[in-house]
């Protein structure tokens, strides 16, 4: 699969040229000196090592509380209203801590904000379990998600300027990778707390251990950027000193492809942290068995391990979009109708169909870098879209609980969730047209 993206000329919308992707830009707009060949490319191989482990710890937080959610509740006296308050605190965290992580890699490095990203979710994921109360389980809760926060700005900014000529293929591998680990978390959490036990608080103690394994291929990276002063400590992954450069050239607000792709990012958020946060329980309130239904939302999160590689590639060879997010759109209204029809019979098929509709993730995060020209533009577009998108979606989960709670069924959630997709389909295409944020949003 290296081989192929070594290999791999992805069309993108950059104006300037094309540069080798060992060499990355520093805050000139040159590129940096790293050393010799074989220092690039070590770089390179542990860049892309950090960017697939870091990819692996984006979502087991969201997902493995997912599946053991009905225990999480009996086991700290949660109402289904708590419930929802907690499957939005995800969107809540990206939205209030992703519009930071700019300002943070300016000062401290892209490298060692991810470091610390991952620091901070391996430690959330170790204590919250053993809090003893909902507000404990909130609040470290909130700091795994502030380092989820701050890498999921991040790695696109990361993609851009280590490999600005593979730009389908990186997003593909990372959306990938992110797809694997949400899928793995869903998938065994319940048989492994069960192998452990029994106890839901090994069960979600248990990745905290991928997180701290994360860590490790940026360590080297910080240490590098504090040795000796040299230029070879300029690392690419601190570039984002080039978005206080952008951030005076644009006024993001100004640009409608960057509001369209906010609300589009938005919207897929909500179906994507309604769906990590509530299909299970779908599911087993139809009389699926939990470790089934478990395996269901595994299967739902599965499907973006090929898709999310392959979506990238497809839609950096297209002028736009649009046509994408309709087919993602479409399998997501059928997947919900069969929810609603028949949830148990054709459980398999919707989750399938649900999966499929997720990936408008990965076309999300491959238009962010298909829309802005410059590594600091990807910068501003990823923190503003987004902070913006995550504000968005923090509604949908907490009122699927309320409507749930108060309806007593599943038909008013689902009514919603369908209402949402279509908006999501309209600003997706504004969002797929070939524009560029710096001609929409320069400063004159």
């Amino acid at each position: 699969m290296l081989g192929v993206m070594v290999s791999e000329e992805t069309r993108t919308t950059m104006s300037t040229s094309i540069r080798d992707s060992a060499e990355p830009e520093n805050e000139t707009g040159g590129t940096v000196e790293t050393g010799g060949t074989a220092t690039r490319a070590w770089l390179t191989r542990l860049v892309v090592v950090g960017i697939v482990l870091s990819a692996l710890n984006l979502r087991p937080a969201i997902t493995s509380l997912g599946a053991l959610l009905e225990e999480v509740r009996d086991g700290l006296g949660m109402s289904g209203t708590a419930a929802g308050v907690l499957t939005s605190v995800p969107p809540f965290c990206f939205a209030l801590f992703g519009v930071m992580a700019p300002r943070l890699a300016r000062r401290f490095g892209v490298g060692a904000v991810v470091c610390a990203g991952m620091a901070a979710i391996a430690a959330g994921l170790a204590i919250r379990p053993w809090t003893g109360t909902a507000a404990g389980f909130l609040a470290a809760s909130a700091l795994a998600l502030m380092g989820i926060a701050v890498s999921n700005v991040l790695m696109p900014v990361i993609v851009k300027r280590w490999f600005p000529d593979r730009v389908g293929s990186m997003t593909g591998l990372y959306s990938m990778a992110l797809a694997l680990g949400t899928a793995a978390a869903a998938a065994i959490t319940v048989p492994m707390t069960e192998a452990l036990g029994g106890s839901w608080r090994t069960g979600l103690t248990v990745w905290a251990v991928l997180a701290m394994a994360a860590v490790v291929p940026w360590i080297p990276l910080v240490r590098e950027r504090g040795a000796g002063g040299s230029r070879r400590e300029a690392l690419p992954v601190r570039g984002t000193s080039a978005t206080a450069q952008g951030a005076g050239a644009l006024r993001i607000t100004r640009s409608r492809t960057a509001w369209a792709l906010a609300v589009f990012f938005g919207l897929q958020a909500t179906a994507a942290y309604i769906t990590m946060g509530w299909m299970a329980q779908i599911f087993r309130d139809a009389g699926v068995p939990a470790g089934t239904a478990g395996l269901l939302l595994a299967v739902t999160m599965a499907m973006g391990v090929p898709l999310a590689f392959v979506i990238p590639r497809v839609a950096t060879r297209l002028p736009q979009q649009g046509p994408i997010v309709i087919v993602l759109g479409g399998c997501g209204l059928l997947g919900y109708a069969g929810l609603y029809l028949a949830p148990a019979g054709g459980a398999w098929v919707w989750a399938v169909l649900l999966g499929i509709a997720n990936c408008a993730f990965p076309l999300a995060l491959t238009m962010v870098g298909m829309r802005a020209r410059t590594g600091a533009g990807v910068a501003q577009l990823s923190a503003f879209a987004q902070s913006t998108g995550y504000l968005i979606s923090i509604p949908g989960p907490l009122l699927v609980g309320v409507l749930y709670q108060h309806s007593g069924g599943w038909g008013l959630p689902l009514a919603l969730m369908a209402g949402l997709m279509l908006p999501q389909m309209v600003v997706g295409v504004l969002a797929g047209r070939d524009r560029a944020v710096e001609d929409e949003a320069a400063t004159h």
